[in-house]
């Protein structure tokens, strides 16, 4: 783990924030990024991934908007750029990172997001070359956060792939009312899916240790099911 190094890379025009396993991955992780950008939370997630034996990237979602990164987590200058994504350019980038991963040997690929990006591989599931996806706290369960890209709800009689989903009760984003509707929208797909909601835990409770969001003990059971789960389908 103390080996792993945090790379740069273009893929067909999407930048990437890649860690490499020590010899040939198990697999590829597409990490997706909170509304505020590729930070070094996503930075350690590649690392921790790659620790583990897989290939992880992150594609810049902003770059497209000068890819910046609100590190004082100020949600009104995340706003604006995160209003500049289009269901399009969404599709592209995800699709570009999942192509670096399988030409860098990952023979299957899975993806894992976080509040924005928890939305986006939500989407994935459905619609990305991706064999395995994981949401942290995702919202547009109810309406479509972007143009082009589908509400969750709309989404998930399309879902084709394993999916886990991880929410918290104390999500004043996140009624628990729309992931129960998600619950109930997913269960007929032909898939194996989970939906798993934590009481005491609200937005972000999976954020850096470091943060008062963060839900230890929430943060630690979705860890263990997240790792679990990929073993698993990946």
């Amino acid at each position: 783990m103390a080996d792993v190094k945090i790379e740069k890379a273009l893929s067909e025009g999407t930048p990437l924030t890649i860690a490499r396993p020590t010899g040939t991955p198990r697999a590829g992780i597409v990490i997706v990024q909170e509304a505020w950008g590729v930070t070094p939370y996503i930075d350690w997630l590649a690392t921790t991934f790659a620790g583990g034996g897989y290939l992880a990237a992150a594609p810049h979602l902003y770059h497209r908007a000068g890819d910046p990164v609100i590190e004082d987590h100020d949600f009104s200058k995340a706003r604006p750029v995160m209003a500049t994504l289009t269901g399009d350019g969404i599709a592209e980038d995800i699709g570009n990172a999942v192509a670096f991963l399988r030409a860098g040997g990952a023979s299957k690929v899975g993806i894992i997001g976080f509040c924005m990006g928890g939305t986006i591989a939500l989407w994935s599931a459905a619609h990305a070359d991706v064999d395995a996806a994981v949401t942290f706290y995702g919202s547009g369960i109810a309406e479509s956060r972007w143009p082009g890209l589908e509400s969750g709800l709309e989404t998930a009689a399309s879902v084709r792939v394993p999916w886990l989903g991880l929410y918290g009760d104390k999500d004043q984003s996140i009624p628990v009312e729309q992931v129960e509707a998600l619950r109930t929208a997913i269960e007929s797909v032909n898939a194996p899916t989970q939906i798993v909601r934590y009481p005491t835990a609200g937005h972000a409770f999976a954020s850096a240790s470091g943060s008062p969001r963060h839900v230890r003990d929430a943060a630690e059971d979705a860890g263990i099911r997240t790792r679990e789960f990929f073993a698993a389908h990946l």
